[in-house]
């Protein structure tokens, strides 16, 4: 007798790998140390992992310096880059990958940004060999995911041992790793300057692999205009926002999801993390309306993902207009394509209590008015 089967449509794939096993070794002994080795029973084996991997990417790391090195230092940036800002969950993966769909722009991508050291020397090996490692889609989200995609360069940083937030992921029950690095006005002049050196020895590695003008997406970034200016001053900055009401708990899901998808520690502590995101929301918009006006006249495009994804190709074309950039007419028909393809796209819907919209407009309500929403009671 035969069995009647029918198949069952594909269920995407929930694993995927921590990102921290694309970390520099010293990088990885000072995350430990500073957060006292707290890693938890069940995460062992997975600390133990990143160990041995954090040690081949430092060693690879040293032959792409031996290999490259002299003549990635001597590589300039051909073209300042388009910096694309914005608080987490505003929209900025979803610009970010709109602009590059103009051939004259590159970014860098997950794999660049998770095995920073050696990207150059790896990328063939795990973009055609190890791509099954990778999640259909983002943890937070039902973004795509995959080693070629679009990534933030502040991942690339955090691994190579530049203080950054996203240390937080890792140890979610214990305090802030790098509470100075938001925004970076806490670190030494020492720290600040060794942090510029690696986004820039960074973006040169890129330019040596690809001279085209690069686009670079990281919502911290928002809080580090002065910073870019120094290492960048030609740069151009599209700015979205999004309702901060909206903002709160996509937030919060976000941070809680990152923590359950490559942190050390089962997170238990939802009041810290709400609290993260009150206080990096203040951090990063005070400092924004702070700086934003060093950036020079017609460099600075706002946008607001509301006005965004109800027509997207309107949305790009306000960009390259108020940036000066040429060639829209050439990207219009891949922008038609990518919005006929999104369309029914559902983004996470999240209801707010009375209690919890009280109090974002009670921690945040000064900044939301800046930004130009309405202040809800």
């Amino acid at each position: 007798m035969t069995a009647d089967t029918k198949s069952s449509p594909k269920k995407p794939r929930d694993w995927a790998p921590r990102f921290w096993e694309g970390s520099d070794f010293f990088a990885w002994l000072r995350l430990l140390a500073r957060n006292r080795f707290a890693v938890e029973p069940p995460y062992w084996y997975i600390a133990a992992i990143v160990s041995a991997m954090s040690l081949n990417n430092t060693i690879l790391g040293w032959l792409q310096h031996g290999l490259h090195g002299r003549r990635i230092a001597e590589t300039d940036v051909p073209h300042e880059p388009l910096f694309v800002l914005g608080h987490w969950r505003t929209g900025t993966t979803l610009l970010h990958e709109l602009l590059i769909l103009d051939d004259r722009f590159t970014s860098p991508t997950t794999h660049d940004c998770f095995m920073p050291a050696h990207f150059l020397l790896s990328e063939r090996l795990y973009k055609d060999h190890l791509a099954f490692l990778m999640p259909e889609k983002r943890p937070m989200d039902n973004m795509p995911a995959g080693w070629e995609r679009p990534q933030e360069d502040e991942f690339a940083l955090c691994l190579l041992g530049s203080p950054s937030t996203y240390s937080d992921i890792a140890f979610p029950n214990r305090p802030p790793t790098y509470p100075q690095a938001l925004d970076l006005t806490g670190l030494t002049p020492r720290e600040r300057a060794a942090w510029k050196r690696t986004l820039y020895r960074f973006v040169q590695a890129l330019a040596y692999r690809d001279p085209r003008r690069q686009v670079l997406k990281s919502p911290p970034h928002t809080a580090r205009v002065p910073e870019l200016l120094e290492l960048f001053p030609d740069a151009k900055f599209v700015h979205i926002t999004r309702d901060p009401y909206t903002l709160f708990a996509s937030t919060v899901n976000l941070w809680t999801s990152m923590a359950k998808k490559h942190g050390f520690q089962t997170p238990r502590n939802v009041a810290a993390v709400e609290e993260k995101v009150y206080r990096e929301f203040r951090t990063i918009y005070e400092r924004w309306f702070a700086t934003r006006q060093m950036i020079p006249t017609g460099h600075l495009v706002e946008v607001r993902y509301e006005e965004l994804v109800k027509d997207i190709v309107a949305g790009v074309k306000r960009v390259y207009d108020e940036l000066g950039l040429d060639g829209f007419e050439a990207v219009r028909p891949k922008l038609e394509a990518y919005a006929a393809r999104s369309k029914g796209y559902e983004t996470n819907k999240y209801q707010l209590t009375d209690e919890a919209r009280a109090k974002i407009t009670a921690r945040w309500g000064d900044l939301i008015a800046r930004l130009g929403y309405p202040v809800r009671t």
